[in-house]
């Protein structure tokens, strides 16, 4: 409950951190180049952290609206001011994704990041996923929880797909997925045993370079935690 909580104050503070952002850029008639004030001004003004705002400007950053130098700053990306604010009304409107959501987000994403993987993957991938499978089936065979092994062998085979931006989605969607993985303790110790043959036949498929295998295990994978989500 508490994380919860912190989750939603997080939130609203970045919700309100954009808007102060938008209003500055409207109240000074910021252009498209023009830069915005450092981090700590940001925060001295907002009287909020200077990780709040620098989570503000990513997330920004991220849709495209700011757009970061190193050794210079932040820039007002060049996409028109009513664009900007367009898309700022957009963002404010999100609403924190729930659990089923990420598991449909995720199950979209990786069934189509293991066909890439399948088709892409290199030496260097292959040793990247081999590695991540052991250590999720050392911390199984040894009782100790392994959500974030399993989740860093979902990584690996994203970074394989050589498709930057699906590989981004799944950094962002990761932490959300973890969290709600350990709260409602998804799981179980069979399941988890099971998901070390499950990974090894996703391995094998990649390792064999057959995209259309590789998605039938991925699925077959997801199967029941896409039944956890629909049964609750």
């Amino acid at each position: 409950m508490k994380l919860e909580i912190l989750n939603n104050e997080n939130h609203d503070i970045q919700k309100k951190i954009i808007s102060a952002i938008r209003d500055l850029i409207n109240h000074k008639n910021l252009e498209p180049g023009d830069k915005l004030p450092s981090e700590r001004t940001l925060s001295e003004k907002f009287e909020v952290s200077r990780g709040n705002i620098r989570e503000a400007i990513q997330k920004l950053e991220f849709y495209g609206l700011l757009e970061s130098i190193p050794q210079s700053g932040t820039f007002v990306a060049n996409i028109g001011i009513t664009a900007l604010n367009g898309m700022i009304e957009d963002i404010l409107r999100l609403e924190e994704p729930d659990f089923k959501s990420l598991v449909e987000t995720r199950i979209l994403l990786e069934l189509k990041t293991a066909q890439l993987a399948a088709i892409r993957r290199t030496e260097e991938d292959l040793q990247a996923i081999k590695e991540a499978l052991d250590a999720y089936s050392e911390k199984v065979i040894n009782g100790e929880d392994a959500v974030q092994e399993d989740l860093l062998f979902h990584l690996a085979i994203a970074k394989a797909s050589r498709n930057s931006s699906m590989n981004t989605f799944m950094l962002i969607i990761t932490p959300g997925i973890i969290t709600n993985f350990e709260k409602y303790h998804v799981c179980d110790k069979n399941q988890a045993f099971l998901g070390i043959q499950e990974h090894t036949d996703i391995y094998a498929a990649i390792r064999s370079q057959d995209p259309k295998l590789a998605k039938e295990k991925m699925k077959a994978h997801f199967k029941i935690l896409y039944q956890y989500c629909y049964n609750q």
